[in-house]
């Protein structure tokens, strides 16, 4: 199937950018996979060692090394909601395992940081480099040279991210990845909002805030808003990693059993000793992470993946940039309102018709290549379903619905909520930048004011507390790129400025730190590159320089005479406060190392 004009031209593109890394990945992991699986190296030192674990069955299926081996990579830990329900997952996948015929051990754990519980804490400047921690320890697991496919547990932010870059260094093995679905809906996120805003303006107390916070946080599962949790499951199954339908079952029901069991099930048959080999380094193809990118723009997903999937294109051997992804943006529609784009919470986009309903209207569209690789055997119409349970206890797929349950929340592609998914590059003298206008009002995305400049949070939110904010505005907040203090997300700023907005004023946010997933209804260029610490322009921003943020024509500039603006010297500050506590010290060398944010933000070689 074609795809439209200006997918195809964008695809062409990357697959001529990326030519010489992608066929010496390619090249890599081919003569990988024609090894055939390692156990057949390891001595029987090495492989008693490797089964020394195991129970009598699983080591005479392991010692005849003609049986399929499972690895299991989880980022299990009982403190993240998301992936607490992780803890039952081995144990499913082992009885699949063993019922196939097969064996899953698990390979390794690796770490997975909550960013809502760091929000705005120290803890937080650890959380984008954790992403290539997760990738490093996901790659230890491997190592072992023990198995012939692999299952990934996990979820939220960084976590799957950084377990797609472990995935694809072993791009010979399969890899399917395996949700553990949303919690059910609690507190309306936009009530959630607006209690934030509340307790920011001093109207409601600590209890009151607490309180509502524990209602919208309140199960197992993933935070029920559009971030970059729920954006990457989006991804997971767009790219075809996910088995069909997989993405928002709800944890811990019969159906989310079934699918886990089914994922394992379909990752023994898929490696190289069957007829269905399908390495993941294969099924993630230029078209594949072009098809990610309109996923993305269809469902206003999180801007963190400006980064991520630029640095997870690279670990294929392929080169995505920003431009690419600002270009299909223009071509792409905006379907989905999810909250903070919308009222809706993920459950609502499930039950309206989810994935299997969004992958059909984009295929329709011919926005989206249907010709991939995908882990289910099938190409992207594959993935026009939803799962449902039989009667026997397995996955029964049926069609995805003809019509949108609920057009408020899920929109036909001929139909679009409007004409592009809302994420832009900005360009001007100001360097590059991303912003997220999809819950950005109209009239809101060009702001022209004077700046203020901060050098923390901490200062602006000082700032606010102290009523100093009575004009328009252009809050700068500099040196918070990954050089500086690993890139720390933003989000306690938002309810803020979002009261200063709702008081009638021009607001708007410039930073080379990030927003994410959650970014709202207040303007934010963010991932400023040149980052200030290397001595980008916005480190030559001065508090009334007039700051124009303009989403419309995609520029972001300060009004200041050129020449003037040339000759002055970058801001330097004392960051030795940031480089040390809370573990920070650990990460001198991915700050050292890491390149900037349209880069992908990572410590790890180009393609």
């Amino acid at each position: 199937m074609s795809v439209e004009a200006r997918i195809g031209e964008v695809t062409e593109r990357i697959v001529k950018r990326s030519h010489d890394g992608r066929s010496r990945y390619l090249d890599r992991i081919r003569k990988a996979g024609e090894a055939g699986p390692h156990r057949a190296t390891l001595s029987c030192g090495n492989l008693a060692h490797g089964f020394a674990a195991c129970g009598v069955t699983d080591k005479e299926r392991l010692t005849g090394d003609v049986v399929p081996n499972l690895g299991i990579i989880t980022a299990y830990n009982d403190m993240l909601s998301a992936h607490q329900p992780y803890e039952r997952f081995p144990d499913l996948i082992r009885e699949a395992a063993r019922e196939a015929g097969g064996v899953a051990q698990v390979a390794g754990g690796v770490p997975a940081m909550c960013d809502g519980v760091t929000q705005g804490q120290t803890g937080m400047e650890l959380s984008l480099f954790s992403r290539d921690v997760i990738a490093m320890a996901a790659a230890v697991g491997l190592s072992h040279q023990m198995f012939d496919a692999a299952v990934f547990l996990g979820i939220c932010d960084k976590i799957v991210p950084g377990l797609m870059i472990a995935a694809l260094s072993f791009g010979h093995l399969p890899a399917v990845f395996v949700p553990a679905g949303p919690m059910p809906s609690g507190l309306p996120n936009d009530e959630k909002a607006r209690i934030r805003q509340l307790y920011s303006e001093g109207k409601v107390d600590r209890a009151a805030l607490l309180e509502a916070e524990s209602k919208s946080y309140h199960s197992p599962g993933t935070c029920t808003f559009y971030g970059t949790a729920n954006s990457n499951q989006m991804l997971m199954e767009i790219m075809g990693l996910h088995m069909p339908g997989a993405s928002f079952v709800n944890p811990n029901t019969p159906l989310r059993d079934a699918l886990t069991k089914e994922a394992a099930r379909r990752a023994l048959s898929i490696t190289a000793l069957g007829n269905a080999y399908t390495p993941v380094g294969e099924v993630i193809d230029e078209r594949a992470v072009v098809n990610g990118v309109v996923g993305l723009h269809a469902t206003g997903g999180s801007t963190n993946h400006t980064m991520h999937l630029v640095a997870i294109a690279n670990a294929a051997g392929i080169r995505l940039t920003w431009d690419d992804i600002s270009d299909l943006s223009d071509a792409v529609p905006l379907l989905a309102r999810i909250y903070p784009n919308g009222l809706a919470d993920v459950n609502h986009f499930q039950a309206a018709g989810g994935m299997g309903y969004l992958i059909r209207e984009l295929l329709s569209a011919k926005l989206l290549h249907e010709d991939v690789r995908t882990v289910n055997g099938t190409g992207l119409s594959g993935y026009t379903v939803e799962a449902k349970l039989a009667e026997d206890g397995n996955v029964l797929r049926a069609p995805a619905p003809q019509a949108s349950g609920n057009e408020k929340v899920l929109a036909p592609a001929t139909s679009p909520f409007q004409a592009n998914g809302g994420l832009k590059v900005l360009s001007g003298n100001l360097g590059r930048a991303v912003i997220k206008v999809s819950a950005v009002k109209p009239e809101r995305h060009v702001i022209e004011a004077p700046a203020r400049v901060f050098h923390s949070q901490d200062e602006l939110q000082a700032a606010y507390k102290a009523g100093e904010f009575t004009s328009d505005v252009v809050a700068v907040v500099r040196f918070q790129g990954p050089k500086a203090n690993g890139m720390p997300e933003l989000h306690k700023l938002t309810p803020g400025l979002g009261v200063l907005q709702d008081r009638g004023l021009k607001v708007a946010l410039v930073t080379d730190g990030r927003m994410s997933g959650a970014s709202g209804k207040v303007p934010a260029a963010i991932h400023v590159t040149p980052e200030a610490i290397d001595g980008g322009p916005i480190a030559r921003i001065r508090d009334g320089d007039v700051i124009r943020v303009d989403a419309t024509n995609g520029t972001l500039e300060v009004l200041v005479d050129e020449t003037e603006f040339a000759a002055r010297e970058p801001v330097r500050i004392d960051l030795s406060a940031n480089e040390v506590g809370v573990g920070r010290e650990l990460f001198a060398a991915f700050r050292a190392a890491v390149v900037s944010a349209d880069q992908g933000a990572h410590v790890f070689a180009s393609a």
